[in-house]
């Protein structure tokens, strides 16, 4: 299964280059210049806490990406595990129109592994870094200013040799790093040949001010900076990253690095959907275009809290569910009377239909493949067989299946691919004057395990009878529902994070019943636990960039 590769992107705008570094009479640089944008949901974002993304979901956001119009997808850090290793390798080789980037440490095996990923990408790129606040160097690395010196040439430069043409280097902690060590290290690095200079904000530290001087400072002190693409990548834990964002970018930052519904590391990223209908909305002020077709912000969106399980707050800016809404009666009034008085976005302009309700259960399998093709989403042989019967058994109980229903059933079908464990049946007994029952049987490949237990509620007494079937004990730490649409017939979303070994797990699954939601959902955890195990334990080297 794969979305369809945008053939252009969607504003008209020429491919994102190189900054000019002249000024304007305000100081700014790089006026009219395109902002490339640089997503690493897949890599970052990927490490939130409780995320899992097998390779197919991995693939059909990096699909998905392209259609948006994102200039360069890092896929991941193909160093940290062979699953990473094999999804990267997977992307470069499926996904054109895109720089496919993989992460790399400093070091030559690292750097290695990460070209032999990503070399048969139509344009591929190495993203290499090295800490330089003393912080890190004095309590992580345990190195020396020379010795940081030393490796960002000496990498910097074997990065070129097996990928000329495309290298980003990033300063990590650059924020909290001496200005001078820093000027120092990216200019040797800009020497050595990156073609893109990352200054990463690590920790969230900074604030819009500091970092757009920093910029300023930069530009100033590092020679041939104004040559190559200058970076940003901000994270959120003061809740900053999209002011820094746009802060570095008003300062003449040529790249933001940016991730779906700001997923990332503790607070995350800078969200993708924030900064770009910011340069498009407030394009009068920034003056500065971009590619994104934001017509595909929201689908993107939905897709990636479908695939990672975590939800999205409904007053998050653009894409959550009350972004658009207005229930103040003086808001209404001033609506109804010229959109304009309370709105400065408009719900189409982020891919937000006014009605998505679309098939009924007398609708056949040509109206569901055509459908899924219009929001892109294009499926063949067992895979429309397997969504279609879901589909079917979806519109038997309700009497419509709308758009967001069809993309969270296509998200259950991609999810159960590869599982070592799947749920046959669940049956409950649950009431007000009774000790609540559960008996499940789980099938481990092609045999099925019985379990059961009681308990003093029906959802603790599922998951007690599948940890009995399955022989792992889990601990819940998180427990949420949420219904697709609106209407009592809706899909329920239930999301769970399961604790074992110490480690915490996601799992998520969708149905009408809630309790058979709930079942499936835990059992998803318990996958992706036994898929680190057989993967040889819990994911490498995170990388806190």
């Amino acid at each position: 299964m794969s979305t369809s590769n945008a053939s252009a992107h969607g504003n008209g705008c020429d491919p994102p280059g190189h900054g000019t570094g002249g000024r304007d009479t305000a100081g700014r640089r790089n006026i009219g210049v395109p902002v490339v944008f640089f997503d690493t949901t897949l890599r970052d974002g990927e490490q939130s806490p409780g995320s899992s993304l097998n390779a197919p979901e991995k693939l059909e956001i990096a699909h998905q990406l392209v259609r948006l119009g994102v200039d360069v997808i890092e896929a991941g850090f193909p160093a940290s595990s062979p699953g990473d290793f094999a999804a990267v390798h997977a992307i470069a080789r499926e996904v054109k129109g895109a720089v496919i980037c993989g992460l790399a440490r400093c070091t030559e095996s690292d750097i290695r592994t990460c070209w032999d990923a990503i070399k048969d990408a139509e344009r591929p790129r190495i993203h290499t870094f090295v800490s330089t606040s003393d912080i890190h160097l004095e309590h992580q690395m345990r190195v020396s200013r020379a010795e940081v010196l030393r490796l960002t040439r000496e990498m910097v430069t074997f990065c070129v040799s097996l990928c000329p043409g495309d290298v980003e280097f990033s300063a990590m902690d650059a924020t909290r790093s001496d200005l001078g060590f820093l000027s120092e290290v990216l200019a040797i690095a800009v020497e050595a040949g990156a073609t893109t200079i990352n200054v990463p904000d690590t920790v969230g530290y900074a604030t819009p001010t500091e970092y757009a001087s920093l910029m300023d400072q930069l530009y100033d002190r590092v020679l041939g900076l104004d040559r190559v693409v200058l970076s940003a990548h901000c994270h959120n834990d003061l809740g900053l990253a999209v002011g820094n964002s746009l802060a570095a970018v008003e300062r003449g930052a040529t790249q933001v690095e940016v991730a779906i519904n700001g997923l990332g590391e503790r607070a995350g990223n800078a969200a993708l959907e924030e900064i770009a209908m910011a340069l498009v909305t407030r394009k009068d002020i920034l003056q500065r275009p971009c590619n994104i077709v934001t017509t595909e912000i929201a689908r993107a969106s939905r897709m990636v809290s479908n695939f990672t399980g975590h939800l999205i707050q409904a007053n998050k800016a653009i894409v959550g569910k009350n972004a658009f809404a207005h229930e103040s009666g003086i808001h209404q009034d001033g609506v109804l009377k010229e959109r304009t008085t309370y709105e400065i976005m408009r719900a189409r302009d982020i891919g937000l239909a006014d009605s998505d309700i679309v098939l009924g259960k007398h609708s056949g399998r040509h109206a569901l493949r055509s459908h899924l093709a219009e929001v892109g989403i294009h499926l063949d042989g067992k895979e429309l067989d397997e969504v279609f019967r879901r589909f079917k058994e979806t519109a038997d109980r309700k009497k419509t299946v709308t758009t967001a229903d069809l993309e969270a059933l296509v998200g259950e079908e991609m999810r159960e691919r590869g599982d070592v464990y799947s749920l046959e049946h669940v049956y409950v007994s649950a009431g007000t004057d009774i000790i609540s029952s559960s008996q499940v049987s789980v099938s481990k490949q092609g045999q099925e395990k019985a379990g059961k237990a009681f308990s003093g509620g029906s959802v603790e007494s599922i998951f007690l009878a599948i940890d009995d079937a399955v022989g792992v004990k889990g601990k819940l730490m998180d427990y949420q529902v949420r219904s697709i649409t609106s209407g009592k017939d809706s899909l329920g979303e239930v999301r769970v994070v399961v604790e074992v070994d110490g480690k915490r797990f996601a799992g998520q699954a969708v149905s009408i019943d809630v309790l058979e939601a709930s079942a499936k959902a835990y059992v998803r955890a318990l996958n992706n636990v036994a898929m680190k195990r057989e993967a040889g334990g819990a994911r490498g080297d995170r990388v806190y960039l």
